[in-house]
C-alpha cells in the first residue's frame, strides 16, 4: 500500500479524473436502489449507514476542495487532518438525499478547478502531517480511491438489502 494514499489501491490504473467525474451519478444510482428508508439503516452495530457514508462524502470533498486550493495557493502547505469519526456525530438524520446533494454540488465545483490547473501544478508540494511529504496529484489520487473505496460499501450494503 502506498504510504501517501492509502486509497491508491482501489485505483487499478484508471485515471483519477474519469472516477472524480462518474463519482455523483454512480452514488445517485446506488442511493435509489437502496431507498430512503433502508438508507438511514446501518450494515452492522458501529458501521455507518448509507446516508452516513454519503454525509462523510460531502465533508471529505469539501476537505479535499479546501486542500487542492491550499496547495495551488501556497508553497509547502501542511494541510490540516480531521477525526472523522468526530465528524459524524453530527450526521443524524441527514438524509442521504440531502448529503448527495451537497457532496454533488462540490464535487461540480472542484472539478472546475482540476479544468483550470496547468499540468505542472501536480507535483506541487504538500505536507500532510501524518503521512508526510505528497503532491497536489497524490490529493486528486487520494480523492479518487475514497470514492472508489465507498463505492464498494455502498454497493454491498444495496447487495444486502436485496
Amino acid at each position: 500500500m502506498n504510504d501517501l494514499n492509502p486509497y491508491a489501491k482501489f485505483l487499478d490504473g484508471r485515471p483519477p479524473q474519469e472516477i472524480l467525474v462518474a463519482t455523483p451519478s454512480v452514488l445517485t444510482g446506488i442511493i435509489e436502489s437502496i431507498g430512503p428508508a433502508k438508507s438511514t439503516t446501518a450494515p452492522a452495530p458501529g458501521k455507518w449507514s448509507a446516508a452516513e457514508i454519503i454525509c462523510h462524502l460531502a465533508d471529505c470533498e469539501l476537505v479535499f476542495g479546501f486542500r487542492l486550493r491550499q496547495t495551488l495557493a501556497e508553497d509547502n502547505h501542511i494541510v490540516q487532518p480531521f477525526d472523522q469519526e468526530k465528524w459524524a456525530v453530527q450526521y443524524s438524520g441527514i438524509p442521504a438525499s440531502q448529503a448527495l446533494n451537497v457532496f454533488s454540488a462540490m464535487r461540480g465545483w472542484n472539478l472546475q478547478l482540476l479544468k483550470t490547473v496547468p499540468p505542472q501544478s501536480a507535483g506541487r508540494k504538500v505536507t500532510h502531517p501524518e503521512r508526510g511529504a505528497m503532491t497536489f496529484q497524490t490529493i486528486v489520487e487520494t480523492m479518487a480511491g475514497h470514492d472508489l473505496n465507498h463505492i464498494g460499501q455502498l454497493q454491498r450494503i444495496a447487495a444486502q438489502n436485496g
